[in-house]
């Protein structure tokens, strides 16, 4: 068993915990409300920002041009690919998509991004593609179960979301996995066991997310708008 395989099989109950959250279930039976949908949209544009800050400063460790690649395919795909789900989610809701980029992080987002962040500044390549690795992989795992399980047409509200991760034309994590793999093969057992951290930490950040989502998160004091 490869070490990106023995993760897959130690975060198993938190990939299906996320796919039976009720933000995800929303999505595939519709159902979601327009807050709902307005709050993730305002959320993952910031985390989405810090991810491409993780993968950006994990080019500045790489010493091979083919790794460089592959975390550069990645931002590119974050930054021109990744704003078509948005986008549905946008449309469902009746809002612009632009008004609702540079909202202030919410708890949850705010934690998951440092915590990315906080990686990809001190850690090794192989810690920083530990920590940034769930996010695709449990949203590819989400999208191929609601296709599968759901088979929606495209009637569905939410079928560009779905199918834009659950209708795969290319390994996007495939490189990913293998670099993982080689990297944990020279690996000490000490910094083995940190990627093995940094990537189950994540997984439990990726159902805070949608549960910060659902739930509708926001910091616990509002300061009261002045009356005049």
């Amino acid at each position: 068993m490869t070490f990106s395989q023995e993760l897959r099989k130690e975060a198993d109950y938190i990939f299906e915990a996320t796919y039976n959250h009720p933000f995800v279930k929303g999505i595939a039976e519709g159902t979601l409300l327009k807050d709902q949908l307005i709050h993730y949209v305002k959320q993952d544009f910031e985390y989405l920002n810090a991810m491409i800050q993780a993968r950006a400063l994990a080019i500045g460790k790489c010493t091979k041009r083919e790794d460089m690649e592959m975390f550069n395919t990645s931002i590119g795909f974050i930054l021109n690919s990744e704003i078509h789900p948005h986008n549905n989610f946008c449309q469902v809701a009746g809002v612009d998509y632009a008004d609702l980029q540079g909202y202030p992080l919410a708890p949850t987002a705010q934690h998951y991004s440092k915590h990315m962040l906080n990686v990809a500044h001190e850690g090794s390549l192989g810690e920083i593609i530990a920590a940034t690795l769930p996010c695709p992989w449990i949203y590819l795992d989400i999208g191929e179960r609601i296709m599968k399980e759901y088979q929606p047409d495209e009637n569905h509200p939410f079928y560009e979301w779905i199918s834009f991760y659950g209708v795969q034309t290319e390994p996007r994590m495939q490189a990913y996995l293998d670099k993982l793999d080689a990297l944990a093969e020279k690996a000490s057992d000490e910094e083995k066991e940190r990627m093995k951290d940094h990537f189950m930490v994540s997984c439990q950040l990726e159902y805070m997310f949608f549960d910060m989502a659902y739930k509708i998160e926001e910091w616990p004091v509002q300061k009261e708008k002045s009356v005049r």
